[in-house]
């Protein structure tokens, strides 16, 4: 079938095995032995032959470029993709990937401009027949920016919440360690006292935030460590409790249900003291009435038949709008104005799904928010 002719589905691609195997291959739509059609390829999909001429254009390409699949089959790569790069010179006349050193492989990723100044990640790799022989096919790869702007500005949001909540509590530092070095002796020693449990307070206020920059920068890269440890969690929900009476909460605020036998749980201790410390503080500090711990056995996740831990966390107060529920997980949502960074609840989903368990969220029978983990038993493999 000759390039340009109209074919069925994707008649304006190229066989992906094809791309591979050299000049000579085929150029029928679709792979038989796997099924693989380039129509099927998430990214963008541009392939030349030995002249240059565009003998793929998959429907991802198509749509980021805005060019129909046929209007660019058969056409020269520098028509049928005329890119820049930022500083407004031409791509492919630059680069010169037919005429360049016979020693190049491809080009990395990077953003280029497209008619009319829409960015698009391109990346492209030479196909050579001998290692610096002249180039067979051409194969770009096309992407969207979308996803890399998300992050960006994920990134950007992070560093200026990150940037508003250091200015607070090291200004707090600051005033307070210069007043007392230039006027040490006017004060009291209560007024002393006073000053320096402030500066204390914003010191560890500034030491959480900066644990949590770390737990984000982990969880992210997938590099959060465990150390895993037998867990009595009903002692720990009790550790808790007792922490948060000792700072002023009614000690009947709080109801705790254990339905025994619990199994036993393998996990990073601290890592869970960290979960239920986040939930029962934002249940005390966000929620009304009674806050109730429920600690029972579960199926463990995606696992029927082992076992695992179910704790839940529910509270009496006004709870979480339906529409905010699918947002409660990410970064810097924030349930009510009442301060913190957003960043808690992402941690601990984090942590969570670290340990092989799932965290859920819904209304609590008494109208408030109820979040519900659970975490596998997780035994080492030398107990197993």
């Amino acid at each position: 079938m000759a390039v340009g002719m109209s074919r069925p589905r994707s008649a304006h691609t190229a066989t992906v095995r094809a791309l591979s195997e050299g000049p000579g291959a085929s150029r029928t739509v679709g792979d038989p032995t796997t099924g693989i059609d380039p129509d099927d390829l998430p990214d963008g999909l541009v392939v030349a032959d030995e002249t240059g001429t565009v003998i793929c254009f998959n429907a991802a390409a198509a749509r980021i470029t805005a060019t129909p699949g046929a209007a660019a089959i058969g056409r020269s790569l520098h028509q049928a993709l005329p890119l820049e790069d930022l500083k407004g010179r031409r791509w492919w006349d630059l680069t010169d990937p037919y005429g360049g050193l016979a020693i190049r492989v491809g080009q990395p990723e990077r953003n280029l401009l497209l008619p009319g100044g829409r960015e698009v990640l391109v990346s492209a790799r030479y196909v050579r027949e001998a290692p610096t022989g002249p180039v067979r096919r051409l194969v770009v790869s096309l992407r969207g920016t979308e996803a890399r702007r998300r992050t960006e500005l994920s990134h950007a949001e992070l560093i200026a919440t990150v940037a508003h909540e250091l200015r607070s509590p090291l200004t707090s530092v600051k005033g307070f360690t210069a007043t007392l070095l230039a006027k040490w002796e006017r004060f009291t020693d209560d007024q002393k006292r006073l000053m320096l449990e402030t500066v204390d307070a914003d010191a560890n206020r500034v030491n959480r935030l900066i644990a949590e920059l770390l737990d984000i920068s982990r969880i992210d890269s997938g590099r959060l460590e465990l150390r895993r440890q037998p867990v009595d969690v009903s002692a720990a929900v009790e550790r808790h409790i007792q922490a948060l009476t000792a700072n002023g909460q009614a000690p009947d605020r709080f109801l705790v249900r254990t339905r025994q036998p619990l199994p036993d749980l393998w996990a990073d201790p601290d890592k869970v003291d960290q979960v239920l410390g986040n939930l029962l503080e934002n249940a005390v500090r966000h929620g009304e009435g009674t806050v109730t711990i429920e600690i029972a056995p579960a199926s463990a996740p995606g696992k029927s038949d082992e076992t695992g831990t179910a704790v839940t966390v529910s509270d009496e107060g006004p709870g979480i709008p339906e529409e905010s529920m699918a947002r409660v997980f990410t970064r810097f949502w924030r349930g009510s104005k009442r301060g913190g960074t957003g960043l808690g609840l992402y941690i601990v989903k984090g942590i969570v799904e670290a340990h092989g368990g799932t965290i859920t969220v819904d209304r609590a029978p008494g109208g408030g928010a109820e979040f519900r983990f659970i975490l596998p038993v997780s035994a080492p493999a030398y107990l197993v």
